[in-house]
């Protein structure tokens, strides 16, 4: 599991998975996301702007990652 350092009090859902480098492009979140593909907390998870705060894990494809706040 890798850690995703973010500098504010949340990070959005499609935001995340951009910057753990896990898609390219913010459609491509929309649409992994709206097909049900991504997982936070063990949960699937419909909302591209659900909120992210520490501690929270995305699971996408056989990849997970861990928010870590500042």
């Amino acid at each position: 599991m890798r850690d995703i350092t973010i500098q504010s009090e949340f990070i959005k859902l499609g935001q995340a998975l951009k910057l753990a480098g896990l898609v390219s492009q913010g459609v491509e979140a929309k649409l992994a996301i709206q097909a049900g593909e991504v997982k936070v907390n063990g949960e699937i998870e419909y909302q591209r702007g659900k909120k992210l705060h520490e501690g929270d894990i995305v699971s996408f494809h056989g990849e997970e990652f861990k928010i870590h706040g500042n």
